[in-house]
This record gives C-alpha cells, structure tokens and sequence, in this order.
C-alpha cells in the first residue's frame, strides 16, 4: 500500500471515529507493551518518516548503536480503545521500529516474527495460532495496590455467586469483542480467583498482536472494577499456574500439512513436531522467561515438564486434539502468558520447519496417564525433562544454535546477559521460605 494511501486511510479512520489521541505501540524484548501518544496533527509525519523515541531506557534497545529509534506505524492495526473516552476517542496502531536512516531495527521482536513468517512463506507455508491465556483476579488493598487474596474460592467451571469475577470476565470478553476478537469461549479455571478467556486462531503475525491487545484490555478492564488482574505463571503455591498453551497449526498450499485421519498424523506433522521437541529446551528460556515461570512448570498441576507428545492426552507436552472439528492442530502447553509472543512463535516455527527440512524423527507417543508414572518412579530414563530453572533454560538456549540464528547474534546474547543478571538478583535474594525453615534450627 502506497504512502498517499495509508495516509488517506488513516485520517478517514481517525475523521469517522472522532479520534483526538493516538497511542503508537510497541513490544520490549520482554514482551511488555509500551507506547508513545500523539494527535491525529502528527500522524502524516509518523507514517511518512516516523515518530522518534529515546531507546535508551527500553527493555533490549539501550544497546542499540542509537539512542534515537523510530516507530513506524501499521495502519491495519488501528484500532479504537473502547475504555477510553467516547468523544474524543483514542486509537492504538502497532508500529514496527526503524533506525533513524529508515533501516530496520534488528531487535523488533516483530520483525523478527515478520521475517519468519516471510521465509515460510517462500516455501509455501502459512503459519497459524491461537492462545489459550489464563489469569488471575486479585483483590486490591486500601491504596489500590495488588495483594495475592484471590476475589473468590470458585473452581472449575463454577458459576456465580461462587464465580466473583463473572462480571469482569464478561466486560473483558464485551470489549475485546469491540476490538474485533472473535471469543470462542471464557470461564472460571481451576484455581481461586484464576480465568481463562479463549479467542479465535488466526495468522501468527495477528494472533501475536492480539495477545498484546488481550493482556492490555484484561489488566485495564480489571482496574476499572477495583481489581488486580495478573498473568504472573504461579502467584500462589497451592493454586494451578497460569499456562499460555499456543494452538498451532500449518498449511501448505492451502492444504493443512497437521491433517490428523483417525488419530493417524500425516509425516510432515510428525516432522514438525519433532523439530518443535528437538529445540524446546533452547526455546524454553523464550517461553518462560520467569524465574517464577519455573515454579509452574514443577508444579504439577498439569503443567508439562517431560519432552513428549500424545493424542488427547494433558499430561504432555505436545498434545494432539482428540478431533471434534476440521481445525488440524497440535497444542503446545509448556509457554506462559509472560513470554514476548514474536519471539515464541518465531522460535517454534523455525524449529517446526526444520523438522521437516531434515525429516526428523518423532519419539514415540506418551501413553496416558505415562507421565504421571514417569515422574513418580522414573522407569523410563530416556524421556527428557524441560529445564526446572531460569538458569538451567538460559544454558540450554546458549547450546541451541537455532535460536541465534533466529533471534540474531545481538538480540540473543542481550537477552541471555539480562536473564542471568535477573536469575543473579533472584539468587542474591534471602527469601522467606529459607528464614522459615532455617533460622531457627542453625
């Protein structure tokens, strides 16, 4: 779309909406959202040249050879927050991010998934996801801060007035549905006080951009009704963690390449997922990249922590949909919903199609209810377990040449040196749980 064209869009969109205010959004390298605003007066000037920001103080850029960056708008993402005033509206547009001389910023997390996308493409592949993101509701105290009181003991599937957060779930679910989701389902999880809202599949590149908006809308909407929402993987020690489990399917000209005829995979899905397997470890750093992450992944609960695969079955890492429509896909179930999403995807794309490449082969399926048995009396030794550590996945991703090569030199070892300082600080930390058991013994 030509310059004149996208200009002339975007003041038509910006004149029909009444909108005063414009947020130009972006993703850190740890995938929180950050934002400049402007008024509809500069928006000429940020899709023709860019809109500059100090990078310096931002998660992953300060390492950038210029403090100044650009942010590039993408007018197809604009879209109006219906939180906001509605005279006087504001708009969000996701940007991409350039150097000053209009050269791309090789640490956009989107660009990278971008990039990814277009290689897979070349070989007629067209990648598509969906996230299945649960939360947390937390009450907040006098000052408006968060506290770790769930605002009720609901369980599974409970309704009100067990379910205190029904109504905040259903204005979440309300609002994304203004921004265009298609919310397949929502419901109270296992956990007190803990949800999940679902929303349809779509290509990597948007369903990444909808996981930003999705988390966004559920901490405001929260806010909004005096409550503390929270992705964090495990905020309570006897609840569920928070998975991100990440639908995944692949098509090959126009055909699904995950096509499963009677529980039967075709052999470049076994490939796929044996390339997604072959790099987890290295991938997990990416995916979960909280030292608390760590604490939901040996949970139990489950939580994966084996490097498997199986037909209907939860307790795996990979799990392949017992069928129940004509949507062909497998179901990764070891992310959470604090990982930068680009950079996920990006990664088990790349390791998917490098299965195929290489035709790898995949292990043999985890029977059910195998990986319970597995991690209580250890009878199979050549089952692998997923890193139980931030420290243990950032040495697995420094071992997995893959994820530089899809991250890039730079981005890969800024991210491994600001992870170690993070594990470093949580090493440093004297914790409760160490007064408790030891103060008053030695």
């Amino acid at each position: 779309m030509s310059l004149a064209k996208r200009t002339i869009d975007a003041m038509e969109f910006i004149e029909d909406n009444d909108v005063k205010f414009i947020r130009l959004q972006f993703c850190d390298l740890f995938g929180q959202n950050r934002n400049i605003a402007i008024t509809p007066m500069q928006i000429e000037r940020a899709l023709s040249s860019g809109i500059p920001f100090d990078a310096s103080l931002v998660v992953g850029f300060s390492e950038s050879n210029y403090s100044d960056l650009l942010l590039c708008p993408d007018i197809s993402t604009i879209q109006i927050l219906p939180w906001r005033p509605q005279q006087g509206k504001v708009a969000r547009i996701i940007c991409d991010i350039r150097y000053p001389n209009g050269d791309i910023f090789e640490s956009d997390s989107r660009r990278i998934l971008k990039e990814t996308l277009e290689r897979a493409a070349a070989k007629g592949f067209q990648f598509n996801t969906s996230a299945e993101c649960e939360f947390y509701l937390f009450k907040q105290d006098e000052n408006g801060d968060p506290t770790t009181i769930p605002t009720d003991k609901a369980g599974y599937f409970d309704l009100a007035p067990y379910d205190r957060g029904e109504n905040t779930r259903r204005e979440i679910c309300l609002t994304l549905e203004d921004m265009g989701f298609e919310i397949e389902s929502s419901r109270h999880e296992a956990g007190r006080g803990q949800h999940e809202i679902d929303f349809k599949y779509d290509d990597a590149l948007s369903s990444a951009d909808n996981i930003m908006t999705f988390k966004t809308v559920v901490k405001t909407v929260a806010q909004r009704n005096g409550i503390h929402a929270s992705f964090l993987p495990k905020p309570l020690v006897d609840e569920p963690g928070s998975g991100m489990h990440i639908h995944i399917s692949l098509e090959k000209d126009g055909m699904s390449v995950f096509e499963n005829k009677n529980n039967v995979l075709s052999a470049e899905a076994k490939y796929f997922i044996a390339g997604v397997l072959a790099h987890i470890k290295g991938i997990t750093a990416v995916a979960n990249p909280l030292v608390n992450s760590y604490k939901r992944l040996t949970g139990g609960q489950e939580a994966p922590q084996l490097i498997s695969w199986g037909v209907g079955n939860r307790s795996s890492l990979i799990r392949i949909p017992t069928l129940a429509d004509n949507y062909f896909r497998f179901e990764l179930r070891s992310p959470d919903p604090t990982c930068n999403p680009y950079l996920t995807f990006a990664l088990i794309l790349e390791a998917g199609l490098e299965g195929i490449e290489k035709k790898l082969p995949l292990m043999d399926e985890l029977a059910m209810g195998e990986n319970e048995i597995i991690k209580d009396v250890k009878i199979n030794e050549s089952i692998e377990e997923l890193p139980i550590t931030l420290i243990e996945a950032i040495a697995d991703m420094k071992a997995d040449p893959l994820i530089k090569t899809i991250l890039g030199e730079n981005l890969a070892k800024n991210y491994i040196e600001l992870k170690t300082l993070e594990w470093m600080d949580y090493i440093k930390t004297v914790h409760p749980w160490e007064i408790d058991r030891y103060l008053s013994t030695y």
